[in-house]
């Protein structure tokens, strides 16, 4: 063993960042990643757009090639599944084909990621496998074998009006496919948009997509072994119904891929995650955790989250390559949680928390993109959130045209504790042909700036 061994479990965005980082960190220490799937480093988040044909190439989704960690000397062991940390002799034991091995570490970091979760629905199994033509998205196999059915399929349903499930949504409806998609709760990307802005959203899908909300899948039936219906209930009024399908895909949230750290003492919190701290190190000595297998905690309501999206695996990523190979990184003092995603010609953003406690004045501006007299301006609405009490932003939602990059706006606001009063002021870029005089995120906070004076 070197003087500092850095073993990562995992390489998916989070752990192939960490390699990366403990490698510039640290040229001398020797890095090992252990992969129990076929390829290195690659976006899952592209996954639906390759299935679209947006992306060409499953391929193009690989983001670093074996050869790219080869001439970073960093060892690369694909196909190969971790089976124990013995954390007592700090070794790794793992197993690749037949063959075991046992490496020892310094410095570990697990970057095990999560598994879709399956709902209780009759008959998705067969055998312990999913029926055929019934898909989770996860991996590059996944989103080909979805590439196949698409061919010899007209209908498909989607359980879940997420982000991923909406994609997926566009994506299928792009290849020509009818599409359902079957939600439990009473409203679309619940998780990320208030139900007055996620109206918004529903008003321009639904007239591509039949969307139904507050309906759950109960059972499945199959013709030769592929699925071919859906048995769906109305929680409100308990009607119950068929959906023909050619192609299932369920996007009904993840479960944490924790059983490795668990029997190795890390903590586990509240939300069923690895409890980490703002460098990524676990509740065990030189063991770090990062991406969708950990929890840290919301910037405004202080509570453990999940971590969900690819941008804080990275920024994870970056905190335990530095500290495991001898450096100091530390993330923000919490998460902000700021998304985005587009379907259907439309952008979604928000950042912040969606359920929020705390006595709260909000306000919406719905405009236009560009100054009324000038062509092509396409609708934007904003949402802004602020305490009551001292008036700092603590939440904000946006959709249409660049929705995200108004989102990012108050990102920087409410990292930097700014208040709506300051915000508001904001000078920002103005010509006919790209921006109003005054944005809609300005003019989103005036409307708040004046809720909160006449409250006082």
């Amino acid at each position: 063993m070197s003087n500092n061994d850095i073993i990562i479990i995992g390489c998916g965005a989070a752990g192939g960042t960490a390699a990366q980082f403990a490698r510039k960190t640290d040229r001398k220490s020797q890095i090992t990643i252990f992969e129990k799937g076929k390829y290195p480093q690659y976006s899952k988040c592209g996954l639906p757009y390759a299935i679209s044909g947006k992306i060409p190439k499953l391929e193009n989704l690989i983001e670093f090639s074996e050869e790219w960690f080869k001439k970073s000397n960093i060892d690369l062991l694909l196909e190969t599944t971790v089976e124990k940390i013995d954390i007592e002799n700090k070794i790794v034991i793992a197993k690749k084909g037949k063959a075991i091995i046992e490496k020892p570490y310094c410095s570990l970091i697990i970057a095990t990621g999560a598994s879709p979760l399956i709902p209780p629905i009759k008959n998705v199994f067969e055998n312990d496998k999913l029926i055929e033509n019934i898909f989770t998205l996860r991996t590059i196999d996944d989103a080909r074998n979805i590439i196949a059915s698409i061919k010899n399929g007209k209908n498909a349903t989607i359980i879940g009006a997420g982000l991923i499930g909406l994609e997926m949504a566009d994506s299928l409806s792009d290849k020509g496919m009818n599409v359902t998609v079957v939600e439990a709760l009473p409203n679309i990307l619940q998780n990320t948009l208030n139900k007055d802005m996620s109206k918004i959203v529903l008003n321009n899908i639904e007239t591509k997509v039949k969307i139904l909300t507050n309906h759950i899948a109960t059972s499945i039936e199959n013709k030769s072994g592929k699925v071919s219906k859906v048995s769906i209930k109305n929680q409100e009024t308990g009607e119950e119904k068929n959906i023909e399908t050619d192609l299932l895909i369920i996007s009904a949230g993840l479960k944490p891929n924790i059983s490795l750290a668990k029997d190795a003492g890390c903590n586990i919190g509240k939300t069923g995650h690895i409890i980490v701290n703002r460098k990524c190190e676990t509740s065990v000595k030189n063991i770090y955790a990062i991406g969708d297998c950990t929890e840290f905690y919301d910037i405004i309501t202080k509570n453990p989250v999940p971590i969900g999206l690819g941008s804080i695996a990275v920024r994870q990523g970056i905190a335990s390559g530095v500290n495991a190979a001898g450096g100091n990184y530390e993330l923000p003092d919490g998460l902000l949680q700021t998304c985005t995603s587009e379907f259907f010609g439309m952008e979604i953003a928000s950042v912040g928390p969606n359920f929020i406690k705390l006595p709260v004045v909000s306000g919406k501006y719905n405009g236009m993109s560009l100054p009324h007299y000038f062509p092509g301006g396409k609708p934007i609405s904003v949402k802004v959130f602020v305490e009551e009490k001292t008036g700092k932003i603590i939440a904000a939602q946006a959709v249409g045209k660049n929705a995200a990059k108004r989102i990012d706006t108050f990102a920087c606001a409410i990292l930097g504790d700014m208040n709506v009063e300051t915000l508001k002021k904001l000078e920002t870029a103005y010509a006919p042909p790209i921006a109003p005089t005054l944005d809609a995120e300005t003019l989103a906070c005036d409307i708040v700036s004046l809720k909160l004076s006449r409250k006082r």
